[in-house]
């Protein structure tokens, strides 16, 4: 692309980003579209995140960006408006100018609930569902589940305290919804696994293949939909074992996707293309298709 003066930049804030696939997609989209935007990795040091969002107020090419770690948390207090989501979950992965303000959002647990539907035809209302973990990306799906009208989720963390903070953080917001928390060491996980539709990995294992599993895989069951965030490998351990089981399984790819997709929108007001985007990312990770 040529870059002019007005061409409006948007970034991805955090620290370190030397593996990130966001620049990839997302300038892959503004290019398909033909938009005179550039998206950029920008490394910011956690004692610099003040000056650094105060900076963004006052670019005038800025148009917006993502947050990633280790800052979703602490820049809450540093945005003018906050969505509903962000500051239910406590974290915000989007930052948007609107009307002179810095918006920030949390696009990530909708980002999961589109690559539900779009990857696997599959809505959450009445489900029940076991979510492993209790850190901030279990958080964002958790309350996406919710208030998409799960019938029951079950957290369940190495350390139970963590997942009854999560878990009574969500009864407050989706009362509806009956909210469990578990240990991980718990002799209920086998019954978990068997009553839920849908079971999903919220943890970092699996990242190494010397990860050692969460649980027996013998538990999985036949009739579940299994899930896991990890995006690569393309297949964790996790997930191959459920396949073997005979579960439908979904990588973490699609919520990539679908949360940059949005992340996208919210800063063109265009449609995000999906197909382009997705090709982007698959091609970098040499994904068989």
């Amino acid at each position: 692309m040529r870059i002019k003066g007005k061409t409006k930049i948007c970034v991805l804030l955090g620290y370190p980003l030397g593996h990130t696939l966001s620049p990839l997609m997302q300038n892959a989209a503004f290019s398909y579209r033909r938009l005179d935007y550039l998206y950029v990795p920008w490394e910011v040091r956690p004692e610099n995140l003040e000056r650094a969002v105060a900076a963004l107020q006052v670019w005038e090419n800025f148009r917006g960006a993502n947050v990633t770690i280790p800052h979703k948390e602490r820049i809450l207090g540093l945005v003018d408006r906050l969505s509903p989501e962000a500051q239910a979950i406590g974290a915000v992965n989007c930052l948007s100018l609107r009307e002179g303000c810095l918006f920030g959002d949390n696009t990530d647990g909708k980002g999961f609930l589109l690559s539900l539907q779009e990857e696997a035809g599959v809505e959450v209302e009445g489900k029940r569902i076991l979510l492993f973990g209790a850190g901030g990306a279990a958080r964002a799906v958790a309350f996406a589940l919710a208030w998409s009208g799960a019938r029951r989720i079950s957290l369940v963390n190495r350390t139970r305290e963590k997942a009854e903070v999560l878990a009574s953080h969500l009864r407050g917001f989706a009362p509806s919804c009956h909210v469990e928390a578990h240990s991980l060491d718990g002799g209920d996980l086998p019954d978990l696994i068997r009553e839920s539709e849908i079971v999903v990995n919220c943890t970092s294992v699996g990242l190494s293949p010397k990860d050692p599993p969460l649980f027996d895989h013998r538990f999985f069951e036949a009739s579940s939909l299994v899930c896991d965030l990890i995006y690569n490998p393309q297949e964790t351990r996790f997930l191959e074992a459920a396949r073997r089981a005979g579960c439908r399984t979904i990588g973490g790819l699609g919520m990539l996707l679908h949360q940059g997709a949005l992340s996208f929108e919210l800063w063109t007001g265009e449609k995000a293309p999906l197909q382009t985007m997705r090709r982007a990312l698959e091609g970098a990770l040499g994904f068989r298709t």
